[in-house]
């Protein structure tokens, strides 16, 4: 962020953050690094709230102000993350599925013990840990299908379907579930793969309608 903002700004673009946003995002962050920076060290269950606190230089009442939940740490929230998903099915390329453009970005984005993370090793680390911690999965699971109904419209747009379509609905939902079956599976992208197959074939009939 730069260390000044114009008071006023351009017609078009954002207002300048004040300081008081500035502090409380900071200390969010420092709140959000300490307790994944703990987690990774000993374990999501050995660590408790007043530790992180005391890591953060916080009070634990400050710090359920910023997340209410202990699962909530470890997610922290990411302004872009629905706008990458819905751009999956927008900016997909000619010719490519809805399925199969979901399909890639979970491979991409969504799947735990993705293919590259050994390069990374903070990115491998947090899956391990999230993958590997029943409570932190079913969280993350549950904030992902919040984007559903932003999902479902976009599909209805791309597909010539109308806004409320059930079946624009039940193929956001089943999309977002799908990288469910990589749990446990010896071979997560195959589990994934084989996931969105099922939803494509389905789809290819139903689409095929409304082209």
């Amino acid at each position: 962020m730069p260390a000044t903002t114009p008071a006023t700004p351009p017609d078009g673009a954002a207002a300048p953050v004040g300081r008081r946003e500035r502090k409380k995002a900071a200390t969010r962050r420092a709140i959000a690094d300490a307790a994944l920076r703990l987690f990774l060290e000993r374990g999501y269950d050995a660590v408790g709230i007043r530790e992180i606190a005391d890591a953060a230089d916080v009070s634990t009442t400050t710090l359920f102000k910023h997340f209410p939940v202990k699962e909530a740490l470890v997610f922290d929230e990411d302004a872009d993350q629905e706008e990458r998903l819905l751009a999956a099915v927008r900016d997909r390329p000619a010719g490519r599925s809805v399925p199969a453009a979901l399909c890639e970005h979970a491979l991409t984005h969504r799947l735990v013990t993705a293919e590259g993370d050994e390069g990374d090793g903070g990115i491998a680390a947090f899956r391990e840990l999230v993958a590997g911690t029943p409570a932190l999965r079913d969280y993350g699971q549950n904030m992902w299908l919040r984007h559903t109904a932003a999902l479902a419209g976009v599909i209805a747009e791309e597909s010539g379907m109308a806004a409320d379509d059930p079946a624009c609905l039940a193929l956001a939902h089943f999309a977002l579930e799908a990288p469910r079956a990589a749990h446990g599976h010896p071979d997560p992208r195959e589990a994934v793969t084989r996931a969105f197959d099922l939803l494509e074939h389905g789809w290819e009939s139903l689409a095929g309608k409304n082209t």
